[in-house]
C-alpha cells in the first residue's frame, strides 16, 4: 500500500546467540565466545485481528520487543475502522478469519477494497480446510503462522513479509519446528535450529546466514518419526537479523511424504474453524 508519510525512523535490534561448528576433518568443536548480530532495520506497524486476548497480547509483546508498533483489533468493525485512521500506516494485516461476524473469505475480500496491496498473513488455526488455502490465494494472502507460535518464533515468521525485499517469499503453508539441524558446505559442518517448515524448504536461525544461492546438505528429523530427513538445497534467502531459508532441491519420495504429513498434521490446528 502507497504510503504519504516520511520514512520512518531506524531502530537496532540486537541477538546474541551461540553456535556450534563442526570442521568434517578435525571434528566438532564448541565457540566459547556469542555472536553478536546488530541490524538497522525500519519501524513497521503490524495491525493484529484476533477475538482472543491472549494471541493479540503474545503477538504485540514480540513486534513491540523487536522495535515495531502494534496496532489489535477484536472484532470486524475494529478491523475495518483501522484502515480509515490517516495516523495509521499498516504495513501488514495479521488476520482471524473467523473474528466474530467475519465470513472467511468474505472478510479478506473487505479488507482487500480498503488495501487492494497490503500483505495479509492468516492465523492457520482459523483455516478450515486446504480448499480455503486455495481459495485465499487468489486474494493475494502471503502466507500463514500459527497463532500458538512462541514469542522467539513471531517476528522470525513475521519478517519475510515485513521486509519482502530481503526474502524469497513463498505462500505455501509453514509450520513451526524447532529442531536441531546439521548442513554441510564444502568441507565444514554447522548445526542449528530450524525454525519452520514447508513443503519445498526449512528455515533456520542463525546470525551467520550463508550466501543466497549457496549450496548444501542437510539433516534433520521430524518429532514423531525414527527417520532423518536428508537432502540438498540451496539458499533462497539470507537475513543476519533471522537466518536464511533452505529451498529443497533433491530430496526423496520418503521424506517428502513425511513432511506433507506432518504439516497436514500440525497446520490445520482448527482453533475456530
Amino acid at each position: 500500500m502507497a504510503s504519504q508519510h516520511p520514512q520512518e525512523p531506524d531502530y537496532i535490534e540486537e541477538e546474541t546467540l551461540g553456535a556450534t561448528r563442526t570442521n568434517a576433518a578435525a571434528g566438532p568443536y564448541r565457540y566459547d565466545c556469542l555472536v553478536t548480530a546488530t541490524t538497522m532495520v525500519a519501524v513497521k506497524t503490524v495491525l493484529i485481528a484476533d477475538d482472543t486476548a491472549f494471541v493479540r497480547d503474545r503477538f504485540r509483546t514480540a513486534l513491540e520487543g523487536a522495535g515495531h508498533r502494534a496496532v489489535t483489533a477484536r472484532t470486524v468493525q475494529e478491523l475495518l475502522a483501522a484502515f480509515g485512521a490517516p495516523a495509521d500506516r499498516i504495513d501488514l494485516l495479521v488476520l482471524d478469519l473467523r473474528l466474530p461476524n467475519g465470513r472467511g473469505i468474505d472478510l479478506v475480500r473487505s479488507v482487500r477494497r480498503l488495501a487492494p496491496e497490503m500483505p495479509i498473513i492468516v492465523f492457520s488455526g482459523t483455516i478450515a480446510n486446504a480448499d480455503e488455502v486455495r481459495d485465499l490465494s487468489s486474494f493475494g494472502v502471503a502466507g500463514y503462522v500459527n497463532e500458538y507460535t512462541g514469542v522467539g518464533h513471531i517476528m522470525p515468521a513475521l519478517a519475510p513479509h515485513l521486509f519482502p525485499e530481503h526474502y524469497s517469499r513463498r505462500s505455501s503453508p509453514r509450520v513451526v519446528l524447532g529442531v536441531p539441524i546439521t548442513y554441510r558446505v564444502a568441507n565444514a559442518i554447522f548445526t542449528s535450529l530450524t525454525l519452520n517448515v514447508s513443503h519445498g524448504g526449512v528455515a533456520i536461525r542463525t546470525t551467520n546466514p550463508l550466501d543466497v544461492a549457496s549450496v548444501v546438505r542437510l539433516r534433520f528429523r521430524l518429532p514423531g518419526t525414527k527417520k532423518d530427513v536428508d537432502a540438498e538445497a540451496r539458499v533462497a534467502w539470507s537475513d543476519r537479523r533471522v537466518g536464511m531459508g533452505l529451498q529443497f532441491t533433491s530430496l526423496d519420495a520418503q521424506a517428502q511424504t513425511a513432511i506433507n504429513e506432518y504439516i497436514q498434521a500440525h497446520f490445520f490446528s482448527n482453533r475456530k474453524a
